[in-house]
C-alpha cells in the first residue's frame, strides 16, 4: 500500500489540475510518511530535500539559459534567421518551409524553449508562406518541427535538467544532441521536398532572391552566428563548465541586443521578470521531484524493477524498445519536464544496469519528448502554433503527422548506431 497509494494520489492530483510541483511533493510526503510512520522524520527529510533541490550549483545553468532565451527573442533574431534561410532556398520546391526548419533549429536553440520558438516562428514565417500560397498543413507542420529541434541543439534546457536529474555530464549531453539534431533537420528537409514533389499544390509559390539580397540577409545573422560559435566552441573545448557557458552566453546576448539597439528598458525588465517566473517554476518542480525521489528510494522500487527485468534475461534492445514506446505514449499527454522527472528515477537506473550509455539515453529521451510535443492528442507545441496562427488544431496535426516520420527515422538511427550520439561528446577535452 505504501508503494501504490502515493502514485495514485499523484495521478489523481494531476488529473484535477494540481500543479506538477505540488502533486510530486504531496505524493512524496505521503509516501515517506507511509514508509517511516514518523512525521518528525518526514519534516526533516522534506527540509533537506527543499535545500538540496534548490541549492545545487548546476541549477544556476537554468536561469542563465532562460535569460539567454529572452534576450535573443527581444533582439529579433528569429526574423533575421528566417529571412536569410528563405532567401537561399525559396527557389526550390517547398523552400520557405525548408527555411522555416533551418531558422527554427537555430532560433529554437538560442531561445531555449520550444513553445517560445513556435510562437515567434508563427508570427515570422507563416505570413510569408501564406503570401506564396503554401498550405497551412505544410506551413504549420514545418513550424512545429523546426521549433522542437531546440531540444537537441545546444543550449537545451531539457538536456540540462536530464543531466541534473541523472548526474550525467551536462557538457557532454549538450554536445551529444548536435549530430542527431542535424540528422533530424536534414531528414525533415528531404521529407518536405518529396512531399511537395508529390503534391505541388501545397507549395506552389517560388521566387529567386538576388545575390545582393542573400549577402544582405547573411549580414543580418551575425548576432546568431556569434552566439552559436561562442556557445558551441566553449562547450566542445571544455575551457569552461556548462554553467559558465550559460552565464557568458546570456551576457553576450545582452550585449548583442544592446548593440543592435533593440532592447529597451521595458523589454529588459520584462525579460528579467519572465526569467524569474520561469526559473521559479522549474525550481519548484525540481524540489517536488527531489521529495518524490526520496520516497522512491525508500521503497526500493528501481532496484526491484532492475532485478525483475534482468532476471527475465531479455535482449537489452527489447527493453529499450519497450521504454521508447512507453515514453512515446506518455509524452503525448505530458510536457517534457514533468515526463522526465516522473520517469527517470525508474528508467535511468534500468538503462545503465543493462549496459547502455547515459549520454545516449539522454538523446533518446529527448527524441521521445519531441514526438510528444507535436503528436496528437495533446502536443503542446501544436497547441501553441494553432493558437498563434488561428489554424484548426486538426490541420496542424496533419502536417505534424507527416513530418514526424523524420523523428521516427532519426530515433531508429540513433538506437541502431549509438555513436551518432556518443562520438562527438567523447572528443570533449
Amino acid at each position: 500500500m505504501a508503494k501504490v497509494l502515493p502514485l495514485i494520489v499523484m495521478v489523481v492530483s494531476l488529473l484535477f489540475g494540481v500543479p506538477i510541483a505540488f502533486a510530486l511533493a504531496g505524493a512524496g510526503i505521503l509516501g515517506i510518511w507511509l514508509v517511516t510512520g514518523n512525521w518528525g522524520a518526514v519534516m526533516g527529510i522534506v527540509g533537506t530535500c527543499v535545500y538540496r533541490g534548490g541549492a545545487e550549483y548546476l541549477l544556476t545553468t537554468v536561469p542563465m539559459f532562460v535569460l539567454l532565451a529572452y534576450f535573443t527573442s527581444a533582439s529579433g533574431m528569429a526574423r533575421n534567421l528566417y529571412r536569410a534561410a528563405a532567401s537561399w532556398v525559396s527557389h526550390i520546391p517547398g523552400g520557405l518551409a525548408i527555411g522555416t526548419i533551418f531558422a527554427g533549429a537555430v532560433f529554437g536553440a538560442l531561445s531555449g524553449a520550444s513553445t517560445a520558438a513556435a510562437s515567434v516562428l508563427s508570427e515570422v514565417a507563416l505570413p510569408s508562406m501564406r503570401e506564396h500560397k503554401y498550405s497551412d498543413v505544410l506551413s504549420t507542420g514545418a513550424i512545429c518541427l523546426g521549433a522542437t529541434l531546440d531540444l537537441l541543439i545546444p543550449p537545451s534546457v531539457a538536456m540540462v535538467i536530464y543531466g541534473i536529474l541523472t548526474e550525467t555530464s551536462i557538457n557532454k549531453l549538450l554536445i551529444a544532441g548536435i549530430v542527431p539534431g542535424i540528422i533530424l533537420g536534414s531528414i525533415t528537409v528531404v521529407i518536405i521536398f518529396i512531399w511537395v514533389r508529390i503534391n505541388p499544390s501545397i507549395a506552389p509559390g517560388r521566387y529567386l532572391s538576388t545575390w545582393a539580397e542573400r549577402r544582405r540577409s547573411m549580414v543580418d545573422t551575425w548576432p546568431s552566428a556569434i552566439l552559436i560559435v561562442l556557445i558551441l566552441g566553449m562547450l566542445y573545448t571544455g575551457v569552461v563548465t556548462a554553467t559558465e557557458v550559460a552565464a557568458i552566453g546570456a551576457f553576450a546576448a545582452l550585449l548583442i541586443a544592446l548593440a543592435m539597439r533593440r532592447l529597451t528598458w521595458n523589454a529588459g525588465v520584462s525579460a528579467l521578470r519572465a526569467t524569474v517566473r520561469t526559473t521559479a517554476m522549474i525550481f519548484a518542480i525540481l524540489i517536488g521531484a527531489t521529495i518524490f525521489g526520496y520516497y522512491v528510494t525508500l521503497t526500493r522500487v528501481p532496484q526491484i524493477l532492475i532485478a525483475y527485468v534482468t532476471g527475465m534475461n531479455l535482449n537489452p534492445y527489447v527493453v529499450v524498445i519497450f521504454i521508447i514506446v512507453a515514453y512515446f505514449l506518455m509524452s503525448m499527454f505530458m510536457d517534457e519536464l514533468p515526463l522526465m522527472i516522473l520517469t527517470l528515477p525508474f528508467t535511468f537506473p534500468l538503462i545503465t544496469a543493462i549496459g547502455f550509455d547515459p549520454v545516449w539515453f539522454g538523446v533518446m529521451t529527448i527524441m521521445m519528448v519531441i514526438m510528444g510535443l507535436i503528436f496528437p492528442p495533446v502536443g503542446m507545441v501544436a497547441f501553441v502554433v494553432s493558437a498563434m496562427t488561428k489554424v484548426e488544431l486538426v490541420t496542424v496535426y496533419r502536417g505534424c503527422v507527416v513530418l514526424i516520420v523524420g523523428v521516427f527515422i532519426t530515433t531508429a538511427l540513433v538506437m541502431i548506431f549509438p555513436g551518432l550520439a556518443t562520438w562527438l561528446p567523447s572528443h570533449i577535452r
